[in-house]
């Protein structure tokens, strides 16, 4: 073989030029531009709810919206204020937050349990989850009467009733997280020689933990649908105290300032929730660190 055939079978390939305008997925630039497009995703987010509370100002400086129907969002901000230096509006909201937590806690114990005990065993779920399955389809104001003869309308009453709403929502996500663990990760956890507290702790809960964390979110938000029904009724402090007492005197102020609590709790318990999600679950190889899984590539 001549040497320009031998040139010709083994030539060489010419270097590749690297475009200096390319950036690397690690350059400063590429972060700065995820860390903005973020950041651009929740300033979005928040993009309707402001323009709906300039349209409702607008409308009621317009005179279209009368103020004993709605007042305007600047009535409701001076009234939060005047609330909040009188010290009123932080008493009832502390003591609506302490029993939101105490029964959150007692209700998510309990869900926790018996979940755990129905995801393991068929025997328990014969005999627990059909009994709770029934109670659960009762709604809070069938259960508040017996509810207030079993416990006044003192604060056990209040705690209960926000107890049972979150102990459903952990429950049933728990049980469900422990099902669907894949028969295959324990066969080869058994297969490794993993014990049952070995393989429980390593396999089993964080694989149920997407799911548990789920029933959490769900959770939070049947935690202050209950309190709302439970403060209706004979509470002297709280916000739905604070909301039946204005409603006593027109004050629709008032009124719509707890809605806005409300959902502005709402929306932090969401964002708590979230973050439990990003710190538990970061390990997880379809988690994306915003609360849903990744698609693939």
């Amino acid at each position: 073989m001549t040497l320009a055939g031998l040139n010709a079978t083994t030539a060489v390939p010419a270097p590749r030029t690297v475009d200096p305008r390319r950036k690397t997925a690690g350059s400063p630039s590429r972060f700065a531009a995820g860390l903005f497009a973020g950041y651009g995703l929740v300033a979005l987010s928040w993009l309707a709810p402001l323009v709906l509370v300039a349209a409702w100002e607008a409308l009621s400086r317009a005179g279209w919206v009368s103020a004993q129907v709605l007042p305007a969002p600047s009535k409701v901000l001076a009234t939060a204020i005047k609330l909040t230096v009188s010290g009123s509006l932080l008493a009832d909201l502390g003591t609506s937050l302490i029993r939101a937590a105490t029964g959150f806690v007692l209700g998510g114990l309990v869900g926790l349990t018996l979940g755990t005990l129905v995801g393991f065993s068929r025997l328990a779920e014969a005999a627990i989850d059909r009994s709770v399955q029934m109670i659960r389809a009762i709604p809070f104001l069938a259960l508040l009467p017996l509810v207030i003869v079993w416990f006044g309308v003192g604060e056990g009453e209040k705690i209960f009733l926000v107890a049972l709403g979150v102990t459903f929502p952990i429950y049933v996500n728990t049980t469900l997280g422990i099902r669907q663990i894949d028969a295959k990760l324990l066969e080869l956890g058994r297969v490794q020689g993993l014990g049952s507290g070995v393989l429980i702790r390593r396999i089993i809960l964080p694989g149920a933990l997407p799911s548990i964390l789920t029933g959490v979110r769900y959770a939070l938000a049947t935690a202050w649908l209950a309190l709302v029904v439970a403060e209706t009724i004979g509470a002297e402090s709280g916000l739905g105290f604070l909301a039946m007492d204005a409603r006593e005197f027109l004050r629709t102020d008032v009124i719509v300032l707890t809605i806005v609590i409300y959902a502005l709790i709402g929306v932090a318990a969401d964002s708590l929730a979230r973050l439990l999600e990003r710190r538990l679950l970061a390990w997880h190889p379809r988690y994306d660190g915003a609360g849903q899984g990744r698609t693939g590539r």
